[in-house]
């Protein structure tokens, strides 16, 4: 009798100690088990287990390249410059660099003043409508305070009467009178600088005037190319 109740109780011994095995077995299999159902999600997720590459679009392509706004102005103002239309006009008397100066159609009188370097002292401002829009080929004679005492003839445009042409060395027809033009209205002509203008007046000092404006070729530094350009706009 007692040694079958110690076998049982052997046996039963034996059954807790195979549950207690149990236990660590288990779960061993339920992690086993989570494991491949969270790989199993990410290979469905992504069979391949590749990034995923979004396209750019092409506005922001474009956008992001370096020089195009630049490039884009440039042509902005190389289309504006083009629309511009150059003229040319002759600007003397009382202005400090009296010549000939390239400016836009649009340009006023006194943009043509600014780049003949501004009015003298001695310039009849007031006699000027500086506003006034220049034209092609024109020629704007600048009067002094006392050509216009004198009685220059002011109107529309600036012209001179006959006495007062020989004293600025500009005739009422405006071509210039080499016998009696001075210096800065010598330079007013085409290829005639400063020391060609110091040669002409220097020229008449030393032997008296011109007799034919063919004359001029006579002066040291003037050939044939210079007088061709002067000899509609010159007189004696």
């Amino acid at each position: 009798m007692r040694r079958k109740k110690r076998q049982n109780k052997i046996t039963e011994k034996r059954k807790i100690q195979k549950e207690i095995c149990r236990i660590p077995l288990l779960f061993l299999v339920l992690l086993s088990v989570m494991c491949t159902a969270d790989l199993t999600g990410c290979r469905a997720g992504n069979p391949q287990g590749q990034t995923e590459l979004v396209p750019l679009d092409e506005s922001d392509t474009d956008s992001d390249k370096p020089g195009t706004d630049i490039d884009s102005e440039q042509k902005d103002q190389q289309t504006d410059r083009e629309k511009l239309q150059i003229c040319y006009v002759h600007i003397c008397g009382a202005v400090k660099q009296p010549g000939v100066y390239e400016l836009t159609a649009d340009s006023r009188l006194f943009e043509a003043i600014q780049m003949a370097g501004g009015l003298t002292e001695e310039a009849a401002d007031q006699v000027l409508n500086q506003a006034e829009l220049i034209e092609d080929g024109s020629r704007i004679y600048v009067p002094t305070k006392e050509e216009v005492k004198a009685g220059m003839d002011i109107g529309d445009t600036l012209t001179q009467n006959e006495d007062n042409a020989e004293k600025a060395g500009s005739t009422s027809d405006g071509k210039v009178d080499i016998n009696t033009a001075e210096k800065n209205e010598l330079m007013t002509l085409p290829g005639i600088g400063e020391a060609k203008a110091d040669a002409i007046v220097r020229y008449r000092e030393e032997h008296g005037t011109f007799q034919k404006i063919e004359d001029l070729m006579e002066v040291e530094g003037i050939k044939e190319g210079v007088f061709q350009k002067v000899k509609d706009q010159i007189k004696v």
